[in-house]
Formats: C-alpha cells, structure tokens, sequence
C-alpha cells in the first residue's frame, strides 16, 4: 500500500512537471492568444452605444501634479446621450480614454477649468488622437475661459510638423489636413459675475461658472444638466460657495480635495532632506485647494446625493489611506463618498434617480 501510494505521488509529480513544461515551452504562442483577444476588445466597440440614455462621468485622471504611478493627471469624462465630453486633460489621461474604451476620436468637445500645466498638459495629443483615431475632418472643439485661445494656439505650433509628417505618411484619406488640430470656443468669465452656458444642444446644457483657485484666473467649474439629472464638477478650488450654489440638489458632485494632514507628512520629509523649495511648494498649495471635509460640507449643505473625490492630494499608494484622507468626511455627509480612482465612472440614467457605479479600467461594470 505504501508502494504504491508513493508511485501515485510521482506519477501525479511527474504530470504536474510535464504539463508545467509543456506549458512553459508554450509560452510564447500563448501568450500571442491572450494578446490577440485582448486586442480585439481594446479595437472592437466602445463604451458609449452601451452606456444607458443619461448622465455618465468616468475619471480618465485623478491625480495632481504630485508623482503617482495610480493615478494620470486630472481628466473627468462625461457622455450625455451618446456624446462624450472631456473636461481637463491631464499627464496620462488620453491614454486611460482609449484604455476605457472611450475614444479620443469621439470626443465632442474638450472643456478646460483653468490653465494650470497639469490640467492643459495632453491638449496636443487628444487633438491628434481625435484627429487621426478616426479621420476627422473637422477639429477638435475646444471651450475655456478667456485664454484658452493661446493655450490652443501654442500646442498647434508645437504639433505643426508631427501634423506634416503624418499627412504625409499616412495620406490624407487616414489623416485629412482639415480635421488637424482644434477650434476654440472662449468665454469671459469673472470671479464675482454669473455663470456662462456653454453648450445647449440635444437636451445638454453645459453652464461653467467661476471659483476660487487665486492666483489662478479666471478658474471655473461646470454643471452638466442632461433628462433631469446633474453632475457638477469644481475645477480646482478653495472651499467655494459658488460649487455649493450650483451642486444644490444635484446628482453627482465631482470634488477635488487636498488631505493637509498627509500633505503635512510630505512636507515633514522635504524638510528633512534639505529640500526647501519642495517644502515651500507643499506649504503653499494648502490655500488653494479644498480639504476633504470641507468638500463633505459643500456636498451635505448643497443635498448633493454622491461625492466623488478627484485631483486627490497627497498620492494614496494604497486604500488603506482612504480613512486619513477622508478624515470625518463621512460623518459630515451621509451620502455616497468615494476616493476616485482612475476609471472609476458614475451613471446617472436619464429621468430617474438611480446611481450606478463601477471601473472602466479593472472591468467593473
């Protein structure tokens, strides 16, 4: 009986070994099998058909300035009966768009609050990716405040000779020389005067309206209205009682936040470390950002129904640090809160008041 137990263990031993072998000669053709269905969901249907009649925001970046290998710049998308719309375009996010399966050559209008480098940064390649994703022949539509004619202008000078070399590659049937670069759509806007609707098409209205992120100016925020819901996005900003007029009884309230107890830790180590102009940086970004709790308070006095957080500052490495970000968020508010994570979406279908949630980027849906 012993015998023969032991020759079923090496025989088991010896399938285990063989069909790891075979496995790990095989490699090289799996792996090309995993690639190419991963390929064929990345290039097959986007998101959009599939998204319910509604309000839909998604993170395409929730990070800052601050390096965080989690986290692109700040982007937020936003499809609103089958549109989609992207406010701010940060370091990393147009590559999350195509990861989410939102494609830059679909956006109908890109949306800038202010012209801070982290929220201007990838201008450039969402209008080539727009462009050439999709034969585009007309530019990207591209709204800001007063200002964001030079912003545009500069990143089509930067781009003008990668805009050559490509035409000529490719052809002007892949990449039509009218569909290049962007138009631009200004507004004046002042930090004390009323709100600006931007777009009213389709049943979308689009209204920006000012807050405060001195010495930044102008700066602004946007309140998406779509089939009776509202999602409001702040922008960059100090605690404004402008984000809480707009957010008044709305759907979906997309805060930034700055957590000075983490930031307070970041910049106990700079100075540590001799590093004195970094510690300056982190002692003066407290008066233009708003804290978690006070967003919370934003959120409970506006009867807002969720807050997501974004532009999250400090990097939260892992979620363990949700609780010390947050700090008495939750008690402050007693709706939805959540850390936003990049991919994480939020949808609003239309005409109703369900609030359904789940990640582009890890498959839930």
């Amino acid at each position: 009986m012993v015998r023969a137990g032991r020759r079923w263990m090496l025989g088991a031993l010896a399938l285990v070994l063989a069909a790891g072998l075979c496995a790990w000669l095989a490699r090289g053709p799996i792996a090309e099998a995993i690639m190419a269905r991963a390929y064929d969901r990345a290039l097959g249907p986007d998101r959009i058909a599939a998204l319910p009649d509604g309000l839909t925001v998604a993170l395409c970046g929730s990070g800052s300035p601050l390096p965080d290998p989690t986290r692109a710049g700040p982007c937020a998308a936003v499809v609103a009966g089958g549109r989609l719309f992207v406010v701010d375009v940060g370091p990393g996010s147009v590559k999350n768009l195509q990861l989410m399966r939102l494609p830059p050559a679909k956006v109908a209008g890109l949306l800038i609050t202010h012209f801070h480098s982290d929220h201007i940064a990838e201008v450039g390649e969402l209008m080539l990716q727009h462009w050439g994703g999709g034969a585009a022949t007309a530019p990207l539509p591209v709204y800001g405040p007063s200002g964001v004619e030079v912003v545009v202008a500069g990143f089509q000078q930067a781009y003008g000779q990668d805009r050559d070399y490509r035409i000529a590659h490719h052809g002007p049937k892949v990449m039509p020389p009218s569909g290049f670069g962007a138009t631009v759509h200004p507004f004046a806007i002042s930090r004390s005067g009323p709100d600006v609707t931007v777009i009213d098409d389709g049943g979308l209205k689009v209204i920006a309206f000012p807050v405060d992120h001195g010495p930044v100016r102008p700066a602004v925020g946007y309140l998406f209205i779509y089939k009776g819901r509202r999602a409001v996005i702040s922008g960059d900003t100090s605690a404004s009682p402008r984000v809480e007029a707009e957010a008044g009884g709305a759907d979906l309230l997309v805060h930034e936040a700055l957590a000075p107890n983490l930031v307070a830790k970041q910049r106990e180590a700079a100075l540590r470390h001799g590093r004195a102009n970094a510690a300056a940086i982190l002692h003066d970004i407290l008066s233009y950002h708003t804290t978690p709790e006070q967003a919370a308070g934003i959120a409970a006095r506006a009867h807002v129904r969720m807050l997501l957080f974004t532009h999250v500052i400090p990097p939260l490495p892992f979620s363990a640090l949700d609780g010390p970000y947050l700090g008495r968020s939750r008690q402050i508010f007693s709706g939805t809160v959540q850390v936003g994570r990049d991919g994480d979406f939020v949808t609003l279908p239309a005409r109703g008041r369900d609030i359904r949630r789940g990640n582009l980027l890890r498959g839930v849906l």
